[in-house]
């Protein structure tokens, strides 16, 4: 069945009232609430349930059985109205949940531009997903964590409330992370999760040069190597490091975070950068 230039399966249950934009394919059994907008070219496979205040931006697609926009796992919900915007380009795998954000958080879950969710993956409410990262099977997201731009979650890692991802980081399979990760780095395990070093091979396969990577090696060392303590670290770093996106970035990190950051490192580390 086709109107306006969007496919809906026979079997497919829409709304009347959701706002569907051309060039959207509805697979069968698939659900679309009164309250959901889908902009153009996205694909809603078979058994996809999509409800609540949810924004969806074009060429999304959604595997089967996959659930956007259901009510947060939080005690103190009350049935407030709440939503989830979604960017472009997005790719959902199957029996991936994502979750509308709280009145007590920010009323919203975020996703960026560019993301691949792996099956079985989980994000919580009032969670920011920023663009280009990957969350691989069952990597779960608790509430109100935010993950920067071309983060790599492998796969049954979880992370704790208010943590944070930076750039470029990578997180080993089965971690869990209670602390906010450094952009760049490499953390895995858990109680407590050990730094790896630079993600270097992350980092050359986004094309930073030899010279970029260098430098953040050298900020590194000083972070982790040296025997100053966190504050005295970030002045060396400002007076021997020139203005920088790099540098500033982790500069930023450190001074903004909340739960502190994820310092011990494991006996393997980097070779690369001692």
């Amino acid at each position: 069945m086709s109107e306006r230039g969007v496919s809906i399966h026979p079997k497919a249950t829409v709304h009347p009232d959701a706002r569907l934009e051309p060039g959207i394919q509805i697979g069968p059994y698939a659900f679309i609430g009164g309250q959901v907008s889908i902009a153009k070219n996205s694909v809603i496979d078979a058994h996809v349930y999509i409800t609540g205040k949810t924004e969806i931006g074009a060429g999304c697609r959604f595997s089967p059985f996959s659930v956007i926009g259901t009510a947060p796992q939080d005690l103190a919900y009350e049935g407030e109205e709440t939503r989830i915007k979604i960017g472009t380009n997005n790719l959902f795998r199957e029996f991936v949940t994502i979750h509308r954000g709280t009145v007590k958080g920010r009323g919203e879950t975020v996703i960026g531009d560019n993301n691949y969710f792996m099956a079985y993956s989980h994000v919580g409410h009032d969670c920011i997903v920023g663009n280009e990262a990957v969350l691989t099977n069952g990597a779960t997201l608790g509430g109100h964590v935010e993950v920067d731009d071309f983060s790599y979650i492998s796969a049954f890692s979880g992370i704790h409330q208010f943590c944070r991802v930076g750039k470029y980081a990578f997180i080993g399979g089965y971690s869990v992370i209670t602390q906010d990760v450094l952009p760049f780095c490499r953390v895995a395990g858990g109680r407590p999760p050990l730094l790896y070093g630079l993600n270097a091979i992350g980092l050359r396969r986004k094309g930073f040069s030899r010279e970029r990577i260098k430098a953040l090696k050298d900020i590194f060392k000083i972070i982790f190597y040296s025997d100053l303590n966190t504050s005295q670290a970030l002045e060396r770093i400002e007076k021997k490091f020139p203005p920088g996106e790099d540098r500033d970035e982790i500069l930023c990190f450190i001074r903004e975070s909340k739960r502190g950051i994820i310092k011990k490192a494991s006996e393997t580390w980097d070779e690369d950068l001692v």
